[in-house]
């Protein structure tokens, strides 16, 4: 499994966390496969997709320590446990809950809880939360809102998940996101309809390079 500090390394220097909520095992891992090629060093796997944890088992041991594999959609501790023993080095969750933060917590695993208010973003920071996913940020401005956050709470690091693309990911890290989370975005229906994996690596490469652009300006 991939260090905690390397998992927080992964997740921030790409700036880009894909979000694999797909309707079979090998889809996933093919998906897994083209992110990777793509540039991208680490992505999620709701436990909402069949065979979620053999997935993150199996994206574990292919890829080693240079990959952080974590685990989505992750709604109490028990759920967190049996992902951590599958392989994942960072939980995600769309809500707030103590017991999960407390379990990450004891098995040194990054948290990523979910929050959208300012209260509910402080309250996953105070209790553990390493990396907030400010969720569903696209319903509440985007951009400017993660601006608004940021103001008032610089010290807390930000993961906007919903209304992410590639012609507005910039606006997100120039907001002062520390990375985004991307779903539908990345993971386009016609390329997996099509078996056009190429498409997607194509596309995850992009995804990054807008990121790094975005910093650097």
């Amino acid at each position: 499994m991939v260090s905690k500090a390397d998992t927080r390394a992964l997740l921030v220097s790409g700036g880009v966390v894909p979000i694999i909520r797909v309707d079979s095992a090998d889809t996933a891992l093919r998906i897994a496969d083209a992110i990777l090629a793509g540039g991208i060093a680490c992505l999620e796997v709701t436990l909402t997709t069949p065979g979620a944890l053999q997935v993150i088992e199996e994206v574990a041991r292919r890829h080693g320590r240079g990959f952080a594999i974590g685990a989505g959609t992750v709604l109490d501790p028990e759920s967190a446990r049996l992902a951590i023993n599958a392989g994942a080095s960072f939980i995600v969750s769309p809500n707030t809950r103590r017991k999960t933060l407390e379990l990450c917590l004891r098995y040194g695993i990054i948290s990523c809880p979910g929050a959208l208010t300012p209260t509910e973003v402080v309250t996953a920071w105070e209790q553990g939360g390493d990396l907030i996913k400010v969720f569903p940020c696209g319903n509440l401005g985007g951009a400017s809102y993660i601006k608004a956050l940021k103001a008032p709470l610089p010290q807390i690091d930000l993961v906007p998940t919903g209304g992410v693309e590639l012609d507005n990911v910039g606006s997100f890290i120039k907001a002062g996101a520390t990375a985004v989370a991307v779903g539908a975005s990345l993971m386009r229906q016609e390329a997996i309809a099509a078996g056009d994996w190429a498409a997607i690596a194509a596309l995850a490469g992009q995804f990054v390079a807008a990121v790094a652009a975005a910093r650097e300006g």
